[in-house]
């Protein structure tokens, strides 16, 4: 019996992808060109020796086939590797979903047009179901940029704003308090319902509060309304098992709460990796504890700040040691991300990249895991862990971890 953690660096990517041309991507990679920035900027070399002493260093330098600046730390206790992506977008859902065994081969769809993005029929749909008349929006836009610009007038009409991005994804920002946080779920609900003959991954609930432009902000209370995955989940094998998977951040919206039995919300990495602490405080054997680390991605990638992305990946950094601390003898932690978000990137976007791909247990020496073809790898590594039944994709490395869990 054991327990594994996994932690999503979302928007962790550390290379480009091989694929990454047909992205527009050729180039980007999240990790060095952050890391070059803040040296730039700061004249401070990033310093990461907790995932530097697992292999992160060693795997970003193979993926991206350079270096950059960083301190220098000997991989001590991690296995390490990098892993591509065989889904057909570089998405939330579609990361997670391979991850854990089941990657999207199919094309999701998408709403392209920058400006007067919806369809009218998909407008009228969402007015009648609502009983909304009205949104406003209708655009790709910067979550951050657009309730700067419209959430005056949002309180001032009642109006939802509603947007999208080069994700599958339909988004809906609305105060608080003005609008309400139940009237925006319920609102989120009922376009989701509208949304399957268009193919579209998720709805995202984006609430915000303040007095006006000056000082909105977006607020934790968040919610993703995803479609579930197309086949069964190394998470849904594991609850079918008698075992449980405990959700921390967004990881049981992705997965549309199935494979999930129980979930904790917290907002802010600290927050977050407190939360981790926590569980692994007091969760039985046999359960797997799902962290997503959003804050990269939401605070830093798509807002396109390298220094704070740096600066946040110190902080995550520094308080590996109090996981490592809270984990027993059988416990594995993996560490993942999702896609890129290379913030130094054109646009506001993912990019397509390797991600890292790390392991620690507390008798890990150092494993080089090399390159993975698919991030499914780990599902199919976590199935193994816990005899669970195999799964369509991916090639477990559980055994190169030289790991006994004692089941």
């Amino acid at each position: 019996m054991a327990r594994a953690i996994i932690l999503v660096l979302d928007s962790f990517g550390i290379g480009e992808a091989p694929d990454a041309d047909k992205f527009g991507d050729q180039g980007a990679n999240t990790f060095a060109h952050l890391s070059k920035v803040y040296f730039e900027q700061t004249e401070k070399l990033i310093d990461l020796p907790n995932l530097s002493q697992m292999g992160l260093i060693k795997a970003a330098e193979s993926a991206g086939k350079k270096s950059f600046p960083h301190q220098d730390y000997a991989v001590t206790k991690g296995a390490y590797g990098y892993a591509g992506e065989l889904s057909s977008g570089k998405d939330t859902p579609s990361g997670h979903w391979e991850m854990a065994g089941v990657p999207v081969l199919f094309d999701w769809g998408y709403f392209t047009d920058k400006e007067n993005s919806f369809p009218q029929a998909l407008m009228d749909e969402i007015n009648k179901a609502t009983g909304i008349e009205g949104f406003l929006g209708n655009c790709h836009a910067s979550g951050t940029d657009i309730i700067a610009r419209l959430g005056e007038e949002h309180i001032r009409t009642g109006l939802p704003i509603c947007y999208t991005s080069a994700d599958s994804v339909f988004q809906v920002a609305a105060h608080e308090e003005h609008f309400g946080l139940e009237n925006l779920y319920q609102y989120c609900e009922q376009v989701r319902a509208l949304l399957d003959d268009y193919n579209i991954g998720r709805v995202i609930a984006r609430p915000f509060v303040g007095n006006d432009a000056s000082d909105f902000v977006r607020t934790g209370n968040r919610r993703d309304y995803s479609v579930l995955p197309p086949a069964p989940t190394v998470l849904d094998r594991m609850v079918e098992s008698g075992g449980n998977v405990i959700s921390i951040g967004k990881i049981s919206d992705i997965y549309a709460h199935q494979g999930i039995t129980s979930k904790t919300k917290a907002t802010g990495i600290d927050a977050l990796v407190d939360a981790t602490i926590e569980h692994l405080n007091k969760e039985p054997q046999q359960s797997i504890i799902f962290t997503n680390l959003v804050n990269f991605d939401q605070d830093f990638g798509h807002r396109r700040d390298p220094v704070g992305y740096a600066q946040a990946l110190e902080l995550f950094d520094a308080r590996l040691p109090e996981i490592y601390a809270a984990m027993a003898d059988e416990d594995i932690l993996f560490l993942i991300a999702d896609h890129g978000c290379d913030p130094t990137w054109h646009g506001n976007d993912h990019t397509r990249e390797y991600v890292p791909m790390l392991a620690y247990h507390h008798n890990i020496s150092q494993v080089n895991l090399g390159e993975r073809s698919t991030f499914a790898d780990l599902g199919q590594t976590i199935a193994q862990m816990f005899n669970l039944e195999k799964l369509d994709y991916g090639v477990s490395f559980f055994n190169d971890l030289n790991f006994k869990s004692g089941k």
